[in-house]
């Protein structure tokens, strides 16, 4: 698969949110064997979904935006890096909060 087809959301993930994404498939979606491979409560990891989900959520909400969406495909086109793309998203985020 080329880095072009992978979608924006996966991109905007860290590397934990995509570990569990990995084990819910390998787990058919079961969050109760979740729970056990993190060795956590089932309400832990209902919760760890349910800001994932939001995570995702918001990605598509910022997708929307013309200049994340310019940073992604550049990062995409690895014109610039996908550390950087983050870096530059993240601080686009945090000024516009601020106003």
């Amino acid at each position: 698969m080329d880095i072009r087809d992978v979608p924006s959301w996966i991109l905007s993930l860290e590397s934990d949110d995509l570990e569990f994404i990995r084990k819910f498939v390998l787990n058919s979606g079961s969050l109760k064997q979740l729970a056990k491979d993190y060795e956590v409560s089932y309400p832990t990891v209902r919760l760890r979904l349910d800001r994932l989900i939001q995570k995702v959520e918001i990605n598509e909400e910022h997708n929307k935006e013309e200049l994340i969406s310019l940073v992604k495909k550049l990062a995409v086109e690895e014109r610039i890096s996908l550390e950087d793309a983050k870096l530059i998203i993240e601080k686009y985020k945090e000024e516009k909060e601020i106003k």
